[in-house]
């Protein structure tokens, strides 16, 4: 058993990268029934089209079938007016260099020109399928912004408001079951846009950050708030506040009864998991001006259980039918598989099927998966901070927070790729922050298969108002947890950003769902403040001082993070040429949030310690060293304090943040393009179940181990090579790593003045039979530290010889195999040579720039030793596989390998 384990270990990258598809993702929100289509732009079908309102006639004129909507400009659904109005060549793309820039005014603000300029109809023509006869016809909306008035062939169906509400339409006596069918929607922009900048009276908000927020009355919305700027996106706003059909459009069909809200909750008799509780419960509506009688029945596949009870409904009713364990036995599974988060054991799923039926026929089914397990929260702890604790297990948390695309500009196979970044760099809980939006089903879904917590906040923030309806604000807030709450990756509810809660909301939480925990907002109940966010001198992460605001290594810290330049093919696109190379500074400071996070000053310096670069090129790959750097050392200093193992006590961390809403200077683990950065595979290596580590600061190396098991007598070995790759000295250490714990300190480095002044540290870990099963490698300087807020020290000064590495050789051989949907290279990369390959880069191209969306490396930007081998596993869908061109190994000191694939 002992030796499988080790052997698993082994495969842990290559398996992160290989994950199979799950459930079809084609759309972000799920289907409400069985007979069911999205109207959206198709070949086989009319598009949409859109028009402002102020400029055609009323709506029961615009929705009939006879009016011809000429002139119209074809419309982006899902989309927002803006994002329409830029791929009609009306407005400039807002991503593009400092266009979006407010002086430049080549985008008209909301708040500048009124709320009728971004209000337009979107008009959308559609027939039904045969099938539908006979059915009861449903219309969802499921995400406008702000607010909408819903026509359909010349009549008006309702109103919609609030940005995190479906809409749901009886449209049976309306639609034509045969011929043409036309939805209009008046679209309203949100009632407050706010001003992008502050107008001087004194508010809320962070001191430093920027306009965050704006002048905060954009909070008295219920929407998305971080579109009125922030200083990690668009720092001057989405000009029209993301008005418009942001979600997809549904057309279903049920019987005369139909089902809402299916909801599974698990708990487990813990510290007993031989068995658990479900208690299943549903919403039952009539939808009829008569009595309906049948027989609501459930079943968990892959299982015997089954239940079911007798319904008689009145006209109209609308009932909450619930199944408890103590009523239907059967319901108490034995032996469940328990759905876990990441490296903590396998995220096991089950699928529920509800259906209620009468007579034969089906009158409408419900599928959802759930999860056996259980999340609890508390701060039983030395410091009295949160811990998270999973089926009776406390988790350490490596997590993250989750910012949404900017402009909305999202789809279920972008989130699908981001979240398998994040799986991949090994963070093990997502966090949504309050300024963002509720999450799309294919979201949680993905969340669910990967083992991926997720922590919900509720459009509440301390930079911006409170709502000003509180009715609509828990409309949205209700109808977001019932969407939510069956998900096992949803872990803890949060009504705020840094702020407070709307008074009730807890207990309307509560209500719909208390099977996990909840605080007020961000920074409470034993989470302390967050920071850093810009670029800071790794030194001060081991020393525990990259923040002005006090020791952040401690506890549990919702804000921990730094950027990433992006690729240069990257830069290339988001910006023209010349502002390239020279630095335009004015323009990467702009698309740095007006320079928050020190893009072009402290990372600049920290890129310039590798010599000035000649080039765009020269730049932008010297700046991975810098990110590459930054993450890694982040993860490892929190791994070191993890629950006491180290020199103080931790409980989790949050990584501010890992995912680009837009095209940035200050990217992250990857850019708006999707292309990782080496911050990824650092974070990656960083955040290994199972790592050794150095700290810079005391050169000392230490074991980490994110699994529940332990691993004895493993042998830790750490090697010192000089610039020539001579090896210098070696050490090695038997160590017992203990389980969900640390080796502290079992090797100590010395670095004397006859070593070159930059060298390179090899560390690994062997199992007792031999095997490597870890391994990680550094650059290192002999500059001395300085203390903090210098630049200086072994971890950021002093790196110019790297440019006098001497030449390393390289080869590669390449095996193609299929997989499912997906091509899957098998890459063996030798090290030829009798030196270090620096820094490889593997590369996937069109023969110009890098494959795109949904490939996936195992591993990237990595050193070899002499002679040393590494096989890297690359994924990538048939569907795209005819544009990859070809595939390419390069290190810093090595010429480029073609491969024949």
């Amino acid at each position: 058993m002992f030796k499988v384990n080790y052997l698993l270990l082994t495969a842990v990258a290559a398996l992160n990268c290989l994950y199979s598809a799950g459930q079809d993702v084609q759309f972000e929100m799920v289907p409400s029934a069985a007979q069911s289509f999205f109207l959206r732009n198709d070949e086989n079908a009319a598009g949409w089209y859109m028009q402002k309102t102020n400029t055609v006639p009323s709506g029961a004129i615009v929705s009939s079938v006879t009016f011809q909507a000429k002139n119209w400009l074809p419309a982006t659904v899902p989309g927002t007016v803006l994002n329409s109005l830029v791929n009609n060549k009306v407005y400039p793309d807002p991503y593009f260099g400092d266009n979006n820039k407010r002086s430049r005014h080549l985008i008209p603000d909301l708040q500048d020109v009124g709320n009728g300029f971004y209000r337009y109809w979107f008009r959308k023509e559609f027939e039904l399928p045969e099938a539908y006869s006979q059915k009861k016809i449903w219309l969802k909306l499921h995400g406008i912004n702000y607010r909408a008035n819903v026509w359909m062939n010349g009549q008006k169906l309702g109103t919609m408001a609030g940005m995190f509400e479906a809409g749901d339409f009886d449209i049976t006596q309306i639609v034509n079951r045969k011929g043409k069918n036309v939805l209009a929607v008046d679209v309203l922009p949100v009632d407050v846009p706010g001003a992008v900048y502050r107008n001087g009276k004194t508010r809320t908000g962070a001191v430093g950050e920027n306009n965050n927020g704006g002048d905060g009355a954009i909070g008295k919305n219920v929407t998305m708030l971080m579109a009125v700027g922030w200083d990690f996106t668009a720092p001057d706003g989405i000009r029209d506040r993301n008005t418009g059909i942001w979600r997809d459009v549904e057309i279903y069909a049920t019987g005369n009864v139909k089902l809402q809200h299916p909801f599974v909750q698990t708990r487990l008799p813990l510290p007993d998991t031989s068995y658990s509780l479900q208690t299943v419960s549903v919403e039952v509506k009539n939808t009829t001006g008569l009595k309906q009688k049948g027989v609501l029945t459930g079943a968990i596949a892959g299982t015997a259980i089954r239940f079911e009870t007798d319904i008689e409904l009145l006209p109209g009713e609308n009932r909450q039918v619930v199944f408890r364990p103590e009523n239907y036995p059967q319901l108490r599974m034995k032996h469940p598989k328990l759905w876990w988060p990441l490296y903590k054991g396998d995220p096991h799923l089950y699928s529920i099927q509800l259906q209620f039926r009468q007579g034969k026929a089906i009158s409408h089914g419900l599928s959802t998966r759930f999860g056996v397990r259980q999340i609890q929260t508390d701060q039983h702890t030395p410091d009295s901070s949160r811990r998270f604790i999973v089926n009776g297990y406390p988790v350490f948390i490596r997590g993250t927070n989750w910012v949404p695309e900017a402009m909305l500009r999202s789809s279920a196979e972008r989130t699908r790729t981001e979240l398998r970044y994040t799986k991949q760099a090994g963070f093990n809980l997502v966090r949504l922050w309050a300024g963002g939006i509720a999450e799309s089903d294919a979201f949680y879904n993905v969340c669910d298969e990967l083992g991926l917590l997720v922590w919900n906040e509720f459009w509440i923030t301390g930079d911006t108002r409170f709502p000003q309806d509180t009715a609509l604000y828990f409309k949205n807030l209700k109808a977001t947890i019932n969407r939510i709450r069956s998900h096992p990756s949803v872990a803890y509810y949060v009504a705020s950003n840094e702020s407070k809660e709307l008074p009730g909301t807890k207990a309307i939480i509560h209500q719909l769902d208390s099977t996990i925990g909840y605080q007020e907002q961000s920074e409470c109940c034993g989470i302390h403040d967050g920071s850093p966010y810009k670029y800071e001198n790794p030194m001060q992460y081991f020393e525990n001082t990259a923040s002005p605001r006090g020791s952040r290594v401690d506890g549990f810290n919702p804000e921990y993070g730094t950027p990433c330049l992006p690729l240069a093919e990257s830069l290339r696109e988001m910006m023209p040429e010349k502002d390239l190379w020279p630095v335009n500074d004015s323009v990467w400071n702009y698309l740095d949030g007006n320079g928050f996070h020190n893009m072009n000053t402290k990372y600049r310096e920290a890129v310039n310690q590798f010599g000035k670069s000649a080039s765009i090129d020269e730049y932008a790959r010297k700046a991975q060293l810098v990110g590459a750097m930054n993450y890694r050392a982040i993860c490892e200093v929190w791994n070191y304090n993890k629950f006491s193992w180290g020199d103080r006590f931790a409980s989790g961390f949050l990584f501010w943040y890992h995912n680009s809403p837009l095209p940035q200077t200050a990217s992250r683990m990857y850019d708006w393009y999707l292309r990782p950065t080496a911050a990824l595979y650092y974070a990656q290596n960083g955040l290994a179940p199972l790592h050794p580590q150095f700290d810079y600061y005391k050169n000392t190396v230490s074991v980490y181990n994110d699994y529940r098991k332990s691993f004895p007598g493993c042998t830790l070995e750490a090697a010192v090579y000089d610039l020539n790759s001579a090896l210098v000295y070696s050490l090695s250490e038997k160590v017992d790593i203990p389980a969900d714990g640390l080796v502290k300190d079992a090797l100590k480095l010395h670095f004397d003045d006859t070593l070159t002044q930059v060298h390179f540290i090899k560390l690994r870990l062997r199992s007792p039979s031999g095997r490597e099963i870890a391994a990680s490698f550094y650059w290192r300087s002999k500059d001395e530290y300085k203390g903090a807020w210098t630049m200086t020290g072994p971890a950021v000064s002093g790196f110019a010889d790297i440019n006098k590495l001497p030449r390393a050789s390289l080869s590669a051989r390449a095996k193609k195999r299929a997989i499912n949907d997906n091509i899957v290279i098998d890459l063996r990369v030798k090290n030829t040579s009798d030196k270090i390959s620096f820094f490889t880069q593997i590369r996937l191209t069109d023969g110009k720039r890098a494959v795109l969306p949904s490939v996936y490396y195992s591993d990237n930007f990595f050193s070899l030793l002499p002679e040393e081998t590494r096989i890297i596993t690359i994924e990538v869908q048939k569907k795209i596989w005819d544009r990859v061109k070809q595939l390419s190994v390069a290190a810093l000191n090595t010429n480029e390998v073609v491969v024949r694939h």
